[in-house]
């Protein structure tokens, strides 16, 4: 049989779990109904994979990086670049990037509210008020995201990006002052400072918040920047790997990594990254990209908001929906490329957050080595034939098999 020179990366974000006393001590994956899954498992090669490291926390970004071959140890500074390039703000290098929240603060700079009732309408108007600031010969560029998530970006000469947030990450607690780790670094604080400070007197008068109290809301009345990194330099993809690839995720910060590694980011009418996403338009959506590109990443967003909100039935649900799309994905593809499907980080319920256990992976394709692996989950995949891996160990298993690999030595 020929060797498909493409491949898809398929990934359940926050996937992974452990076991559950109300589910039979079986993961939400394990106790999911997912066939089209198991049925990859049994045809293909299967292991238990470590993003980062065995026992390492990675963030989606840290491990997104390291899954496409990218030690996260060198190139990452932080998420800000990310989240602002995945909104499409103009990222360039020397940036110093925030992720920021519009949250509701009280006279005395306490924060009542993180995420400013959750705001979803508005924002933009917001954004506006603020954007194009000058502060200490640096220029402040500011835009809304999704509900309360913003970005900033600081550019100008002589800055560092080495500096403590302002957003306390908590309720009841005054907002923080920026500070920095050097003199760079406290050039920005400074900026980022008066920005915030600023930030509050505008938005405080802005008819959206007027609006807003008026309806018994809460304003969005403050910005708070955190997270701050500057622009990475990453080779992009095409020149690592010598293909093409094609990026389609529900969520702004991996759109962001793939633009950073010129990749074609594709956005898919009705992929919300909720509960409620269509994950089979995710799925014609990669159909059509493979056709065009010789790589393409998924990612499905749901299984981790059952993981973080401790809810087991919304995190089997959510392992359904990634069993269709999988299923899709082999019948409309077929033997035309491989398909490897793992996740990015475990999400336990009982954590409600990222975990440093490992993740189940499965590939399939012309030439797979298949092992005596029959389902898809956390402890089936243990005994595959992949054994235990890194995420760094991904695009060389995936290039090896596209052979599209050059050779290392004679």
């Amino acid at each position: 049989m020929a060797t498909a020179a493409k491949a898809i990366l398929l990934i359940g974000d926050g996937l992974g779990d452990r076991p559950i006393a109300a589910l039979g001590d079986k993961t939400p994956l394990e106790a999911a109904d997912t066939p089209h899954l198991d049925s990859i498992a049994a045809d293909g090669e299967c292991g238990l994979l470590d993003p980062i490291a065995p026992g390492v926390r990675p963030g989606s970004d840290t491990a997104h990086l390291a899954l496409l071959g990218y030690d996260p140890h060198r190139t990452y500074t932080g998420r800000g670049p990310f989240e602002a390039a995945g909104i499409g703000m103009d990222v360039r290098g020397g940036d110093v990037c925030f992720r920021c929240n519009f949250s509701t603060v009280d006279d005395d700079m306490t924060v009542v509210d993180r995420r400013a009732g959750r705001i979803s309408e508005g924002t933009r108007e917001l954004a506006s008020a603020l954007d194009g600031m000058e502060i200490e010969g640096a220029a402040c560029l500011f835009k809304e995201s999704v509900e309360h998530r913003a970005a900033l970006i600081v550019r100008g000469e002589g800055l560092g990006h080495d500096v403590s947030d302002t957003d306390p990450h908590e309720e009841g607690v005054k907002v923080h002052q920026a500070a920095g780790g050097d003199a760079a670094s406290q050039k920005t604080a400074v900026v980022v400072n008066e920005f915030v400070r600023r930030s509050h007197e505008i938005l405080s008068k802005h008819p959206v918040n007027q609006k807003r109290a008026a309806d018994g809301l809460r304003p969005a009345n403050i910005a708070l920047p955190r997270g701050a990194g500057v622009a990475p330099h990453l080779e992009p993809f095409q020149e690592r790997y010598g293909v093409t690839g094609a990026c389609i995720v529900e969520v702004g910060l991996i759109k962001g990594l793939a633009r950073y590694l010129q990749m074609e980011v594709i956005d898919v009418p009705g992929a919300t990254g909720g509960r409620d996403t269509d994950e089979l338009a995710l799925a014609r959506a990669v159909v059509e990209a493979i056709r065009r590109h010789a790589f393409v990443l998924c990612n499905l967003k749901a299984p981790d908001l059952g993981g973080h909100d401790d809810d087991p039935q919304q995190k089997m649900e959510a392992a359904c929906k990634l069993d269709r799309l999988a299923g899709y994905l082999r019948e409309h593809v077929g033997d035309q490329a491989f398909l490897m499907v793992t996740a990015d980080h475990s999400t336990p319920c009982v954590v409600r957050d990222h975990s440093g256990d490992p993740v189940p992976i499965a590939i399939i394709g012309p030439g797979v080595r298949t092992d005596d692996v029959t389902a898809f989950g956390e402890r089936p995949c243990a005994h595959g034939g992949l054994h235990r891996i890194r995420g760094s160990d991904l695009m060389n298993i995936l290039t090896n098999l596209m052979a599209v690999q050059e050779k290392f030595g004679a």
